[in-house]
């Protein structure tokens, strides 16, 4: 679900990005009121984009806390576990980095 929310995301994210763009390109070229416009509909554009870009920061937060916390309760109730598995990965690890 979370994957699928951060691709709808960035899709919208590069879609604002471009409309963006070209909404600065064609104020360039235009004056007096039109480029006024333009330039109201390229800020509320970064806006969009900006309000996006929050939404995704706050979901990874909370993913990230869901991790952390899901962890810790799996350490706590299988303490010897967790010992082995670290235990484990700095192994492998270690024969990663002697190989070098």
């Amino acid at each position: 679900m979370l994957s699928s929310n951060l691709k709808t995301v960035r899709t919208d994210m590069k879609t604002l990005v471009k409309d963006a763009q070209d909404l600065f390109r064609e104020a360039t070229s235009a004056t007096g009121e039109k480029a006024e416009l333009l330039r109201t509909q390229g800020l509320n554009l970064l806006d969009t984009a900006l309000v996006k870009a929050q939404e995704v920061q706050t979901a990874a937060i909370q993913t990230g806390k869901e991790v952390a916390e899901s962890t810790d309760t799996y350490v706590q109730e299988n303490p010897w576990k967790a010992v082995a598995i670290s235990a484990g990965v700095g192994v492998l690890i270690g024969m990663l980095i002697a190989r070098k």
